[in-house]
């Protein structure tokens, strides 16, 4: 594992996924942005004086673009990026409204790309880059109640491969990680509910319920400056829900 230290911002980072990924980051010594609306409080204070808070909406393009550059700036320049903000409310499909759909995708495909693209110019100038794609095992499962949520992460799978192909030559990789059901808070209220992350546990092979830890070391691995042969993959960590 190499010791180099590099700038990193991640979506979505006031709380759940997030913050850990913001944490574990630091805690290998990187700097580390948080974009999020939320209150990053709580992350800021977990990490301290390597920890920048960016309010910013990641579907909104003049936020993100005044967000990246401020990151940047306040790095002086930036390396990894992790596409993690999210949003995944159960809807039945008849029932899904076409603002439903629309506002899903916005946040879990649109965010990605307009954080991606403003990010890009600063990873092609430092010739290194890491873009981090969450995404999630439901692309490999097709639960009924998540039909916009796993649309959305599949067009995130395909979005992984194919940026993968278009930045490879300037020393950038793109890979996604596809956790399955994972204890946050708010998972804790929505699928998790009402005995779902015992449902969901039942059904993997390892028989625990995954926990944001369960994702940090591959988080690292994906990041790391020995994996600069990994690229446009899907990293499936799901305690074998799905196997393909």
């Amino acid at each position: 594992m190499s010791g180099a230290r590099r700038a990193a911002l991640v979506t979505g980072a006031a709380g759940g996924l997030g913050r850990e990924f913001a944490i574990a980051l630091a805690a290998r010594g990187h700097r580390v942005a948080g974009l999020d609306l939320a209150d990053m409080s709580g992350t800021a204070e977990a990490i301290g004086d390597r920890f920048l808070p960016v309010r910013a909406d990641v579907t909104d393009p003049d936020e993100v673009e005044a967000g990246v550059e401020e990151a940047a700036a306040q790095f002086g320049g930036l390396h990894i990026v992790v596409n993690n903000a999210g949003i995944y409310p159960p809807l039945e499909f008849e029932k899904t409204t076409l603002e439903d759909w629309r506002r899903i995708m916005r946040v879990n495909l649109d965010g990605p790309f307009l954080v991606s693209r403003a990010a890009l110019p600063h990873l092609k100038a430092a010739g290194w880059g890491r873009i981090v794609n969450i995404v999630s095992a439901v692309v490999f499962l097709g639960p009924p109640d998540l039909v916009a949520y796993t649309t959305s992460k599949a067009g995130l799978v395909g979005f992984t491969r194919a940026l993968a192909s278009a930045v490879g030559a300037h020393g950038i990789t793109v890979n996604a990680i596809s956790p399955g059901l994972t204890r946050t808070e708010t998972a804790a209220r929505t699928t998790g509910a009402d005995g779902g992350f015992e449902r969901v546990r039942d059904l993997q092979v390892v028989r625990a319920v995954e926990e944001p830890r369960d994702l940090l070391s591959t988080l690292l691995y994906v990041c790391d400056e020995g994996s600069g042969f990994l690229t446009g993959q899907t990293i499936n960590i799901d305690g074998g829900s799905a196997k393909h």
